[in-house]
């Protein structure tokens, strides 16, 4: 009876395991026939990754490198990531903190005394948080960063009094990039590849205006039309893989440390505000989800780091379909063993 009662717990204990290492052996096959749908049906133009306890598990390409659509895209292709990018100056601005350089309540003036007198009231900390009540970029005179600076020369007042209200907007980016340089006295470009590029081996990665122009995917929309190049600099063009990789080194505490990594994590106390990482939660000071999307022209991307279940999701995409959101999330739950819904061509935004 014994022997009876050992065989047939031997039993469901093999079919468990079984059924578990199928269920796991079988997302990446789930998750490539949401991908196969999604660019059949015309959702999904780039690439995607997805790792899993720090293993690829998937990473394809669907689509076409440009609006001739000759060109086939593969991984080896690099997209413009929008905002994603502003986390970059977010993490150098914490670097040379760390080292001493700055303090994230210093003010503008500290730095560019030739500014008006605005800049005695707007810290770093609200360039990064975005409430400094600076005004938006003024994007019909502006024709290089240098441009931008000197339009901020022309603000007389701000839009509300820093550190009160949440507004989104460039030149908060800009500052910061600006800020970066004084300190560094190197460019901005120079800076992010010597400290955050290099030190995560992201060979792909590139701040615009870009150089190389090799694999280059040019965005374009529904009506073949490409997009025109980034002339300012602080974009960013980058492979999944090499995404992946700085999100690695960032959670890792490789390029800061924790409480560095806490403090960009934090936002206005708004329900739509952003931080400088997008979105980031915490766990007594410890990161446990981070995401954060990006949108430049007829670019969209996309990435999703669940630190605390260990997988990351990257997509890139150079013809904008309104889309990246519902596939993202069919992805999370896939990877989460649970029900998905595809996502349809109504409703999809075309340009």
């Amino acid at each position: 009876m014994n022997h009876i009662k050992y065989n047939y717990f031997t039993f469901f204990i093999l079919l468990f395991l079984t059924s578990k290492i199928y269920s796991q052996t079988n997302i990446p096959s789930k998750i490539d026939s949401l991908m196969n749908w999604s660019s059949k049906n015309g959702l999904f133009n780039g690439n995607v990754l997805v790792a899993n306890n720090g293993n690829i598990i998937y990473n394809s390409s669907f689509g076409y490198a440009d609006a001739s659509k000759i060109t086939k895209l593969t991984p080896d292709y690099r997209f413009n990531i929008g905002s994603i990018t502003k986390e970059f100056s977010a993490v150098a601005l914490q670097q040379l903190k760390e080292k001493g350089k700055l303090n994230l309540n210093d003010k503008i003036s500290t730095f560019f005394p030739e500014l008006p007198s605005w800049a005695n009231d707007v810290t770093i900390n609200n360039l990064l948080q975005y409430t400094s009540g600076i005004p938006n970029v003024n994007w019909k005179k502006i024709k290089s960063n240098k441009d931008i600076f000197e339009d901020l020369k022309l603000i007389d007042t701000l839009d509300f009094t820093p550190g009160t209200q949440y507004d989104y907007n460039m030149n908060n980016v800009f500052l910061r990039q600006f800020i970066i340089e004084k300190i560094s006295g190197i460019s901005y470009k120079e800076y992010v590849k010597k400290y955050i590029f290099n030190p995560c081996k992201m060979k792909s990665a590139e701040i615009t205006p870009i150089n190389d122009l090799k694999f280059i995917a040019k965005g374009f929309n529904n009506k073949l039309i490409e997009d025109k190049p980034d002339f300012l600099i602080g974009g960013t063009f980058i492979t999944t893989l090499d995404l992946l990789k700085f999100a690695n080194c960032l959670h890792s505490k490789k390029l800061i440390n924790t409480n560095s990594l806490y403090e960009l994590g934090q936002h206005f106390d708004q329900e739509d505000s952003q931080s400088a990482l997008g979105e980031a939660q915490f766990v007594k000071k410890q990161m446990i989800r981070h995401s954060h999307d990006g949108r430049a022209g007829n670019y969209d991307a996309i990435i999703i780091s669940d630190v605390e279940h260990k997988f990351d999701i990257i997509l890139l995409s150079n013809n904008y379909q309104g889309k990246i959101f519902e596939i993202s999330d069919a992805i999370v739950a896939i990877l989460k063993n649970k029900n998905y819904t595809l996502p349809q061509k109504e409703n999809i935004q075309n340009k």
